[in-house]
């Protein structure tokens, strides 16, 4: 990933930090599989490297998306949360898995979260962004 900005664009600014797929899916795992543990993010269907994971999560800790913290019931384990910056990306997310689910062969049951996260709108994210931020910022 580059860490130098080929433009001030919003949406070239974004896309260089969330434009490639590991991003993304990482941060889907936090937000709707609650996975906090590096071992549970190599766990996903994608198969993503422990290498590939490893960069992607020093990343998005640098830019801001998420923290890294010791374990309290663990001493060997790192715990992955969202800041505020990675919980306002539910929209995002929200709104590739709609599209996904409309123009794409998804699985069924996933589709069905998607579409109902959509048809819920906004009070239905304020409400998911409310329940991130309890259990990632605590507040």
């Amino acid at each position: 990933m580059s860490t130098r900005e080929k433009s001030g664009c919003p949406i070239n600014l974004s896309l260089e930090l969330l434009g490639d797929r590991w991003t993304l899916l990482i941060i889907r795992d936090l937000v709707f599989a609650g996975k906090k543990h590096f071992r549970e993010f190599l766990q996903s269907d994608e198969g993503i490297s422990s290498r590939t994971l490893a960069e992607r999560l020093q990343k998005l800790q640098q830019e801001g998306i998420l923290t890294r913290s010791e374990d309290p019931t663990h001493g060997l384990k790192t715990v992955y949360r969202l800041t505020e910056a990675g919980i306002d990306l539910l929209p995002v997310l929200a709104t590739l898995g709609a599209w996904g689910s409309k123009h794409r062969s998804a699985d069924d049951r996933l589709a069905r979260i998607a579409d109902e996260l959509a048809a819920g709108g906004e009070a239905e994210l304020e409400r998911m962004k409310a329940a991130l931020r309890a259990e990632h910022v605590g507040w």
